[in-house]
């Protein structure tokens, strides 16, 4: 297959990859929108994830045809995407809790346990 062969194949990957870029736009809002620290961290996210998925796809859909044989070295990106993401996320929003804390917030949660004290 050639490129400019098939229109409805890159028709395909045309839809996945604007679609893609409305999610990253619709994140970047989000990020804009949301005025809290904590409320900026979750829908976002989500957005921005399904925005690489979408470019994952069409990735994969585009070679795979090109090539005429499937191609799933595109998928790389999102395994390390889903296997970064979420641990970066925490150490991030345990850093801004603890650093809200410290400061002495008064809307901030207090800990799930009490902090050990030295004995004497």
């Amino acid at each position: 297959m050639t490129i400019g062969q098939h229109a409805w194949v890159e028709a395909v990957v045309a839809v996945l990859l604007m679609l893609s870029g409305v999610l990253v736009v619709i994140s970047a809002l989000g990020f804009w929108r949301l005025s809290d620290f904590f409320q900026r961290m979750h829908p976002p996210a989500l957005a921005y994830t399904l925005g690489s998925w979408c470019a994952t796809l069409a990735c994969v859909f585009y070679f795979s045809l090109l090539e005429s044989r499937l191609a799933l070295h595109p998928w790389l990106i999102v395994i390390v995407l889903s296997i970064t993401v979420p641990v970066t996320t925490v150490l991030i929003s345990r850093a801004a809790l603890f650093r809200r804390r410290t400061e002495g917030l008064a809307d901030t949660p207090p800990p799930l346990s009490r902090p050990i004290e030295p004995s004497s």
